[in-house]
């Protein structure tokens, strides 16, 4: 497995991570086939991935319970664990608390590694930002419930620039990128000002969700 460094955080990621969205299913999206997504999973630990992306509503709910299932044994020692607050169902400030920590009880952990703001656009940021979600954040980060902060992303590049331009301690941010969207969403601009500033870029679509895999 090769390695990138994870912008200025001094942490060695896989190159490849695993992305806990479309795990295998039995008969609909939310029944998660269980002893094949753990030994998937396992086995690309074993193999070196050591980036794991899941969120709040992937397999509704149960991709965050699973990926905890699937790190026990220890697991979890060998790994950097993602996932991403739904903003959208945040309606007061108590809500960030409420739901970072049912998170950390589906996955059966003391800590995120990387936490993210999910899905942001212009009228989420709009709705959280004022609610104080950055304050909460660095509290979060403080008291060590989360230990990296950053934000996924889905908007056009204006709307990018100004979140990226609304707190400087951002560490990382997810884009949708790919040989079809280099100048949709944040795009090559968005991708290039966040290298610029050290942040870590992490790559959300680079098959588009297997259109651009089947067929090859």
């Amino acid at each position: 497995m090769q390695y990138r460094s994870f912008g200025k955080t001094g942490i060695e990621v896989s190159a490849l991570g695993f992305g806990c969205m479309r795990l295998p299913t039995l008969s609909k999206y939310e029944e998660i086939n269980e002893p094949e997504a753990i030994r998937m999973l396992r086995h690309a630990i074993d193999e070196g991935v050591n980036y794991i992306d899941t969120a709040y509503g992937y397999h509704g709910g149960n991709s965050e319970i699973l990926v905890g299932k699937a790190l026990q044994d220890d697991y979890r020692a060998k790994v950097f664990v993602a996932t991403k607050l739904p903003v959208w169902l945040c309606n007061e400030p108590a809500d960030f608390d409420r739901l970072l920590n049912e998170q950390l009880k589906r996955l059966q952990t003391n800590h995120v590694d990387f936490y993210l703001l999910h899905s942001l656009n212009k009228d989420l940021w709009d709705k959280v930002y004022p609610m104080g979600v950055l304050d909460w954040a660095e509290k979060a980060l403080a008291d060590g419930r989360i230990r990296h902060l950053g934000f996924s992303f889905h908007d056009k590049f204006e709307v990018f620039m100004e979140i990226l331009n609304a707190y400087d301690k951002w560490e990382f941010t997810q884009i949708q990128y790919n040989i079809l969207n280099e100048n949709e969403q944040a795009g090559t601009a968005g991708l290039k000002a966040a290298t610029e500033r050290e942040l870590a870029v992490v790559v959300m679509e680079p098959l588009l969700g297997g259109k651009l895999a089947d067929p090859p």
